[in-house]
């Protein structure tokens, strides 16, 4: 059986259309997590117990549960926890936000806590209050050193996004998925699919290199 791609690239439709689906799904759930993550990273930064205790709660929650538990289990049973409807597309983008949120928490609290304690007992002997001296000084300071992890996150955070296909999300892989059954060519296909993730990750990770030697430097 000889290798050939003239199949794959006849359906590359669908496969474009899958990447399409695959890069708003990582923008939309990376923007979440982000989101999310930052408010819980600033939980566990808090002088006040109970705040700290929430915020890692919900890291440890989301960082150790199994993605694709988590997918399955915000599609079929969130909803009858709440009893509302929940789309398989707003299935995928909460599971793969909370999920991410986890981690993009823990990367943005080690920034944090990577400042000098002088700068904070500066700003407050400024009478900054907590949000003034992180807004002002901290963060500005610690976004610089969280931009390696960052990156390296949110280029997990895509590869995560082929899990989507168990929701039949028509993602990259699940675009895959029917090529391959449809044109019993599942090497090329997923050899091309392997190629798309390099061409896209590649230059993220060179960036993301070239700014910690950088910053190194």
């Amino acid at each position: 059986m000889k290798f050939d791609l003239s199949l794959v690239f006849q359906n590359w439709d669908l496969l474009a259309y899958g990447l399409l689906v695959t890069l708003k799904y990582t923008v939309y759930t990376c923007a979440i997590g982000l989101l999310i993550g930052l408010f819980v990273a600033l939980l566990q930064l808090t002088p006040w117990r109970p705040l700290r205790w929430i915020g890692r709660i919900w890291v440890e929650f989301f960082r150790n549960i199994p993605l694709l538990v988590l997918l399955l289990w915000t599609y079929y049973a969130l909803p009858i926890f709440l009893q509302i409807q929940i789309s398989k597309e707003m299935a995928g983008i909460l599971g793969l936000g909370f999920y991410a949120s986890g981690f993009y928490a823990e990367i943005l609290r080690a920034g944090v806590q990577s400042i000098d304690r002088g700068q904070t007992d500066a700003a407050v002997v400024l009478g900054m209050s907590y949000v003034q001296r992180m807004r002002r000084i901290i963060l500005p300071q610690a976004l610089r050193r969280m931009v390696p992890p960052l990156v390296g996150q949110t280029i997990m955070q895509l590869k995560n996004t082929t899990l989507l296909s168990v929701l039949t999300i028509p993602d990259l892989l699940y675009q895959a998925g029917y090529i391959s059954s449809t044109t019993y060519r599942p090497m090329e296909v997923y050899t091309v699919i392997g190629i798309l993730f390099v061409l896209i990750l590649f230059p993220l990770s060179a960036f993301s290199r070239r700014f910690e030697r950088k910053e190194a430097a």
